[in-house]
Order: C-alpha cells, then sequence, then structure tokens
C-alpha cells in the first residue's frame, strides 16, 4: 500500500506488478440484501462523520437463464453505508420495479444493450402499436428531491425510495418536460439540483433544467437546438452556467425501427469529422453563449467547471474515442477485466466566451475516472479532485490531483479495486481538503467488498469495513449528511 506526491507530468514510478487476482468478481451477480448490518470496523472512523453514503448500481446480471449484454443494464441494486459515532451499518435492496419483476420472469429487454430482436421485438411493436415504455431500471445514480430519495437512470422514469431503500413509487413531477437524465448536478450555493436531457423529434435539443430545493418542479433553463442528436451522460455547471459536452458519438434514430436492433447501444456510432461541440449556456437567461466545436474525444463524465475573467475553465475525463463503451460489455470485462479498458485523461479545456480557439491541457498523465470534488466548490474555482485511478495492472487506486499545481497524490493496494470516491468535509472546515473520502473497494484476494475511509489530506486509511460478500462494481452516489 503507497500513498504519494508526484509530478502529473512525469511517468513516475512503474505499475504495480500484481498476480492473477480475479476482477471479474465485480460483474457478477449478488442477490443477497440487508437492512442496518453493522459492519465491523477495521481502524477508526472519525466520530465527526454523521450520515449516509448512497451508492447506485447493478447488482444482478442474468434473467431467464440468459446474461444480459453489458455492465449499464445490470439491475438496480442501492447500497447505503450509515455512519454514527464511529461506527456503520449497511443497507443494501433491489427495488422492485417494473424492469425487475420483468427479468425475473425472463424479459430483460429495453435495456442499453440488452434487447429482444427479430420477429419478437417486431410482434411487440404491433401488439403495442409502437415502441415499448422507457425502463425504470434506476441504476445509475441518486438524488434527494424535495426530501425524497430517488434513483436516476438516463430515462424519465426515475423511482422513489423509502430509507430501507424500498421502491415507493415513480418520481412524479408538476410539470410537463418529458426529459431527464442519469446526473443532476448539486449547486448549494443556489439551493437547486440541474440537470438535462436529450428531446428527438423533427427538430431535436438538449433540453436544460432546473430543480429548485423544496420542489417537484423542474424549471427550463434552455432549450438548445441541434441537428443530430449524441449521446451525452453528463453536464457541469459554473456559478454562471450550464455546461454541455456533446461527443460526436452520434444516435440514428432510424435504427430504432430496425427489429435486428438490440438495444440503445446499437443505434450509436463514433463520427469523427464532426468533432466535439460545447455548449456553454447562461443560467439566468438562457442564451446560448458559445457553442465551439474542437477535435473529437469522448466523455462520460465531467470534473468540475468555473468561469475566470472571459472564459469557462471545464475540467473533465477525455478518452480518444468513444471505444470505451463497447468495452464496458460484460463478455469485453470479463474476458480483460478493466486492465484492458481504454484509459480516461483529465483535460483542461478553457472555452473563451467572446469566440477565441478553446485551448486544451493535460492536468494528470494517469488513467483515472468516476472524479468528484468537495461539494462547497462545485461550480467555483476549486484545487483538489478526487477520482478513481485506473492506469494499474491488477488494481484500481485513488488518486487525489491538485489541479493548480500539476501534482497528484496516489493510493492504491493489491488485488484491490476502488469504486467512485466521495469526499465528505469536516464540520467547521476552512481547508478544501479537510474531511474524509470514502470508497468501496472489491478485495480479490478476500472475494468481498471492503468500505474504505481515507483521509482526504494525505489519503493515508484511516479505518475500512469488511462486507459479509463482494458488491458487483457500481457507477455513483452522494453522501447526505444527517440534517
Amino acid at each position: 500500500m503507497t500513498a504519494r506526491w508526484a509530478n502529473t507530468h512525469a511517468h513516475g514510478d512503474p505499475k504495480p506488478a500484481v498476480s492473477s487476482d480475479d476482477a471479474t468478481l465485480g460483474f457478477r451477480s449478488q442477490t443477497a440484501e440487508f437492512v442496518d448490518e453493522p459492519l465491523p470496523v477495521e481502524g477508526e472512523i472519525p466520530s465527526w462523520l454523521d450520515g449516509r453514503l448512497v451508492r447506485n448500481g447493478p447488482g444482478r446480471f442474468e434473467a431467464g437463464g440468459e446474461r444480459f449484454t453489458h455492465w449499464f443494464d445490470g439491475l438496480a441494486m442501492l447500497r447505503a453505508f450509515d455512519f454514527a459515532d464511529g461506527r456503520v451499518r449497511l443497507t443494501t435492496a433491489f427495488p422492485r420495479t417494473e424492469a425487475y419483476r420483468d427479468a425475473l420472469d425472463g424479459d430483460a429487454s429495453g435495456q442499453f444493450a440488452t434487447d429482444e430482436t427479430g420477429l419478437s421485438k417486431t410482434l411487440g411493436w404491433l401488439r403495442r402499436l409502437g415502441p415499448p415504455e422507457p425502463t425504470d431500471n434506476a441504476n445509475v445514480h441518486v438524488a434527494r428531491i424535495d426530501g425524497t430519495l430517488t434513483a436516476l437512470t438516463e430515462v424519465p422514469r426515475w423511482v422513489t425510495l423509502d430509507d430501507d431503500l424500498t421502491a415507493t413509487g415513480e418520481l412524479a413531477f408538476e410539470d410537463d418536460l418529458d426529459t431527464t437524465t442519469a446526473h443532476l448536478t448539486r449547486d448549494d450555493h443556489r439551493d437547486e439540483l440541474v440537470g438535462f436531457g436529450t428531446s428527438f423529434g423533427r427538430t431535436h435539443s438538449y433540453e436544460l433544467f432546473r430543480i429548485p430545493d423544496g420542489q417537484h418542479r423542474r424549471e427550463p433553463i434552455a432549450s438548445v437546438a441541434v441537428d443530430t442528436p449524441r449521446y451525452v451522460h453528463d453536464c457541469v455547471t459554473t456559478r454562471e452556467h450550464v455546461v454541455v459536452v456533446a461527443p460526436p458519438l452520434e444516435i440514428d434514430l432510424l435504427r430504432a425501427l430496425s427489429p435486428f436492433t438490440e438495444g440503445f447501444f446499437e443505434m450509436l456510432s463514433w463520427n469523427p469529422d464532426a468533432g466535439t461541440r460545447l455548449f456553454v449556456v447562461d443560467r439566468d437567461s438562457g442564451a446560448l453563449i458559445a457553442s465551439p466545436t474542437v477535435d473529437p474525444f469522448f466523455t462520460f463524465h465531467s470534473v468540475n467547471a468555473h468561469l475566470d475573467g472571459r472564459a469557462v475553465v471545464l475540467d473533465l475525463v477525455a478518452f480518444e474515442d468513444a471505444a470505451i463503451v463497447a468495452d464496458l460489455s460484460l463478455d469485453a470485462l470479463e474476458r480483460g477485466g478493466y486492465d484492458d479498458a481504454p484509459q480516461g485523461r483529465l483535460v483542461r479545456l478553457r472555452v473563451p466566451l467572446d469566440g477565441g480557439d478553446v485551448t486544451r491541457s493535460r492536468r494528470y498523465d494517469g488513467g483515472l475516472e468516476l472524479p468528484t470534488v468537495p461539494r462547497p466548490v462545485r461550480g467555483r474555482p476549486y484545487r483538489y479532485a478526487y477520482a478513481q485511478a485506473t492506469d494499474r495492472t491488477g488494481a484500481n487506486g485513488l488518486v487525489k490531483v491538485d489541479v493548480r499545481r500539476g501534482r497528484a497524490r496516489e493510493w492504491w493496494e493489491r488485488g484491490l479495486y476502488v469504486e467512485e470516491p466521495r469526499m465528505v468535509q469536516r464540520p467547521g472546515a476552512t481547508r478544501e481538503d479537510d474531511g474524509v473520502v470514502l470508497a468501496p473497494a472489491l478485495d480479490t484476494t478476500q472475494s468481498r467488498t471492503v468500505l474504505l475511509v481515507l483521509d482526504a489530506r494525505t489519503l493515508e486509511e484511516l479505518a475500512r469495513a469488511p462486507l459479509p460478500h463482494h458488491l458487483p462494481f457500481g457507477f455513483h452516489g452522494r453522501f447526505f449528511d444527517r440534517s
């Protein structure tokens, strides 16, 4: 185990040589569920840590004896870690949604890459006189909307949850917008969530909206028209703007009409000649401030953004192309695991608002994904980003990047595959990195998941809590203070 500072513009130490630990365990189903299960703690969890880390991700990858096609298709399993008085308790649950019940009956159609094809698909369209309802397999993210814990997915069927993670229904908004996203950006300074969705029709558009605290209503911010819709997973805000990054992974809606198209995945095609579009929208007026096209790259996740003079500074995880989407299929992951997947890089784009050229620089040379920043600095000038470090053989690590100084501190342990980190600031903290980092990790040597608690300043391990079994690799989560 090591934690160290390194110059992010040098190659640094060689990758650790790790033996044949089986990370494919992270893509195998886990059907056990727990309610408020106390976990043993090795080390010491700070007594000030008082709240709940709720995470979302797939938990089951089979239906009717058939394996799903893609990691994104697994049935949602919510996981909650409750902290109080230096202790932690675990709750896990499958929301009993329509998608869950259908899958247990042998029908897992309508997912990202898993769908029926051929004659059965055509007959289904005829029976319904149109395409099927979007899936309610809300397995991507979570948010609190008007105090209600909600599981999010990329289609407009969000699932509300009770404290024990039981599904209580679909979230009903008090508006007529028909668009949602699996990522909502939280802005504590404005007391609102910001999101976007893609609207398809004779004309296509990205629909940007806000959800004010205490409301079940989405308020439109802007509608940005586009000729060809593209797959966009995330958006990011500054104090003044919403920024949408649209890689040239285009959506061919005509393929949806083919009986041989299996899932949304087969509607996607990479068109590098179109370049990557950057849309900067004023959060108050809805005006499109800038929309430059840059050399093609793919991205799932932005890190953070802020205004610097007359330019937006945008940090994101960039891939050379969209190969990562196919490489997250279960077949590819079980063959090579994370080790063979393309590496995302932390890239900074400076987007002038006066029409000047966009500049690009690298902030960290290692591979990384699933980035987060401390809540108070989201959309503001910041110094530290935390992420999963992926540029390893036989392990994933954690990385804390100092984006101002171009340095990074890394933590890794052989045989440990770390998921998305969440930084929680200590109450009353005045320093950005005063707090802890929480992250689940698959321990392949013990065939189980552990919850890591690290010092956010040094990345030194403070505690770990072993779970009774493994959890499949998840996607995203949030920490909710007890208040």
